[in-house]
């Protein structure tokens, strides 16, 4: 029996966010990232705190966040996990500016609002993305993603 808030057939939301984390660096990887978990770095706005990025590589400067959010079950706006993202821009913005910063999330469709969540996000919330910040969605039934800003 699943846990209120937890994915419907996951073990757990941790699981969940390890396997897309799994599913990120192999489709790096055949765009030629090699991609590490947990890669920590110095980010900060008055003074430095380490943190640690889901993926990335410090050699060719790389940072990656994930996300394998969804719509709510009842097709709401998932609030909290907006505020995730939020959080995350937060951290791109911090980190340091010769960093390529990629934001890669779950494409979860919404037909009642004619949008992917990751689309929604960039609408309502542009002023908190960073410039240099890619998002990329993954479209896991097909194995691809695309750069949507």
């Amino acid at each position: 029996m699943n846990k209120p808030f937890q994915r419907k057939g996951a073990k757990s939301n941790t699981h969940v966010g390890r396997e897309f984390e799994m599913k990120a660096r192999d489709f790096f990887a055949k765009k030629g990232l090699k991609l590490e978990r947990n890669v920590s770095i110095s980010i900060g706005i008055n003074g430095k705190k380490n943190h640690s990025f889901d993926l990335g590589d410090l050699e060719s400067r790389v940072l990656i966040e994930c996300k394998s959010h969804t719509w709510t079950e009842g097709k709401n706006i998932p609030s909290a996990k907006i505020t995730t993202w939020n959080q995350a821009m937060y951290f791109f913005h911090t980190a340091p500016a010769n960093y390529r910063k990629i934001f890669f999330v779950l494409r979860d469709y919404s037909p009642e609002r004619h949008k992917t969540l990751a689309e929604y996000y960039v609408q309502i919330n542009s002023h908190l993305i960073p410039k240099e910040v890619e998002i990329w969605e993954f479209d896991e039934p097909k194995n691809i993603a695309k750069r949507i800003k």
